[in-house]
C-alpha cells in the first residue's frame, strides 16, 4: 500500500476469502495495545481454535511491550505483514485493539493478501484495518478478539458462536428485539463501518469509507456525549449519511457524564443527526465493547429490516 490511496470501492459485489475447514492455520497477531499479564487469555484463544480443529500460529512479538504498545511500530508491523502474506493462513485473529493499527497501516503491503485473501477478525482500533479492506473490496469480520476469552465463558457464548459461524460459513442472518428509538424501513446494501472514533479520524485520509449504497455500522466506548455529536458532525459534513442507504447502530458503551448535561439520550442524540435523511435506523445490534459481541460480515450484501416487531439482518 505504501500510503497509496486505494481504488474507491462503490460496487456491491466484495470478495469472499474461503471460509475455514479442519486443519486451517489462523494466525494471531496483536497491531496495537499491549498484552502485559494477558498471557492466559491468548492461550484459551489457542485452546479455542484447536477445539474448532484448527490450527493457531502466534506472531513473534505478540507479547512485546513497548509503552502503550504491543511492540514497537516496526515489530508490530513486521508482524502484521507476516500475516498478510502467510501462504497458508486463512484467517488474521487481532489479540486486542486499544490503539496503534493506524500507526502501521500505510507501511503494510497488502499485495500478497490481494492473491491470498484472509479473513481478518477484530474491532475497536481493528476499524483502522477493516476499512482498508472495505476499500480494497474485501469482506472482513467485526467481531471478538482474541483477548476476549479471558472473559466469562457463559457470558460470550453469542459472541464465541457468531465467529464460528462467520468463520465457517452459516452465518445467515440475526433477529434483534425491536427499540423504541428504531427508525422503520428496509435497506438493501454492503455493510460496512466499525468504530465511531476510528471512522472520525480516518475523514480525508486512503482510508475514508466509501458509504455510496451502503449500510453503516458504527459502535463506540467510552466517549462523552458531545464526542459522540462531534464525530457525527464530522461524518455527515463528509457526506457519509447523504450516500448511505441505512445505519445499524451498535453498542454505545460506558458513556461519560459531562459537567453540563447534555439533555437526550445517546439515541434521540443519532436520529437528530440523522434527521434530514430518509433512511431506517436500527438501534441495539449487540456488537462492540459488551460480553454480547455478535460478528458482522464487513463488505456483504445485507439486508437491514426494521420493523414494530424487531430488527432482522440477513447476510
Amino acid at each position: 500500500m505504501n500510503a497509496q490511496t486505494p481504488p474507491s470501492t462503490t460496487s456491491e459485489k466484495f470478495y469472499t476469502p474461503d471460509y475455514l475447514k479442519k486443519g486451517d492455520t489462523v494466525v494471531i497477531v496483536a497491531p496495537a495495545g499491549i498484552l502485559k499479564g494477558r498471557q492466559q487469555a491468548i492461550e484459551e484463544a489457542q485452546n479455542l481454535l484447536k477445539s474448532w480443529e484448527l490450527v493457531p500460529i502466534l506472531g513473534q512479538h505478540v507479547f512485546a511491550q513497548n509503552h502503550h504498545f504491543s511492540g514497537t511500530d516496526a515489530q508490530r508491523q513486521s508482524d502484521m505483514q507476516w500475516a498478510l502474506d502467510h501462504p497458508n493462513a486463512k484467517a488474521i485473529w487481532c489479540a486486542r485493539g486499544g490503539y496503534g493499527s493506524v500507526r502501521i497501516l500505510d507501511n503494510l503491503n497488502f499485495d500478497a493478501f490481494k492473491k491470498q485473501p484472509k479473513w481478518l477478525i477484530g474491532y475497536s482500533d481493528i476499524t483502522a484495518l477493516h476499512n482498508s479492506l472495505q476499500q480494497f473490496g474485501f469482506e472482513s469480520i467485526h467481531g471478538m478478539m482474541a483477548v476476549n476469552m479471558e472473559d466469562d465463558r457463559k457470558a460470550i457464548s453469542s459472541s464465541i458462536e457468531s465467529l464460528k459461524s462467520s468463520l465457517f460459513g452459516t452465518l445467515n442472518a440475526y433477529e434483534i428485539e425491536a427499540q423504541n428509538s428504531n427508525r422503520k424501513g428496509t435497506a438493501k446494501g454492503v455493510l460496512v463501518g466499525g468504530n465511531l472514533t476510528l471512522l472520525a479520524s480516518q475523514l480525508g485520509s486512503a482510508s475514508q469509507l466509501d458509504t455510496r449504497g451502503k449500510i453503516l455500522f458504527f459502535e463506540d466506548i467510552g466517549e462523552y456525549k458531545y464526542h459522540i455529536d462531534r464525530m457525527l458532525q464530522s461524518l455527515k459534513r463528509a457526506g457519509y449519511f447523504e450516500q448511505c442507504v441505512g445505519v445499524l447502530v451498535g453498542d454505545m458503551s460506558k458513556i461519560k457524564p459531562n459537567s453540563t448535561a447534555w439533555g437526550s439520550s445517546v439515541e434521540q442524540l443519532i436520529l437528530e443527526v440523522l434527521k434530514p435523511y430518509d433512511i431506517p435506523v436500527a438501534f441495539g445490534m449487540p456488537a462492540g465493547h459488551e460480553l454480547d459481541n455478535r460478528a458482522l460480515i464487513f463488505g456483504r450484501k445485507i439486508t437491514l429490516t426494521v420493523t414494530a416487531n424487531d430488527t432482522q439482518i440477513t447476510f
